[in-house]
């Protein structure tokens, strides 16, 4: 039996979840919201992916793989002119996420979290 997927913690959720060529779409990718986080934490906030998983409440090793999914699928869709859709996965959001998608978020959101 697999072992079920941990949520993981997303601090902000994408101000646009679809992004299309000009051009007649040659198909679309689908990029789930904790794949679209490893991105936004990562290449737009400069956090190592040590900092990523801290974050996101997970192992390192989860978030390198989620990163590296995530960066296929955007690959997929700039060279072949597909349709991007950010939606779905398993997260959990922030309780704070209107208030806290820095890239300190995890030190002030993790504090404050209830134990699991």
């Amino acid at each position: 039996m697999a072992r079920p997927v941990k949520p993981r913690r997303v601090c902000a959720m994408p101000a646009i979840a679809e992004f299309a060529p000009l051009l007649p779409c040659a198909g679309q990718v689908e990029m789930a919201v904790d794949e679209y986080e490893t991105i936004r934490l990562i290449d737009h906030l400069g956090l190592s992916q040590e900092e990523c998983a801290a974050q996101m409440g997970v192992a390192r090793t989860t978030a390198q793989a989620v990163y590296g999914s995530a960066r296929r699928k955007l690959a997929d869709a700039l060279v072949n002119g597909k349709r991007l859709l950010i939606q779905g996965g398993s997260y959990d959001l922030c309780p704070k996420a209107h208030s806290c998608p820095g890239k300190p978020c995890c030190r002030r959101c993790q504090a404050q979290s209830p134990k699991k």
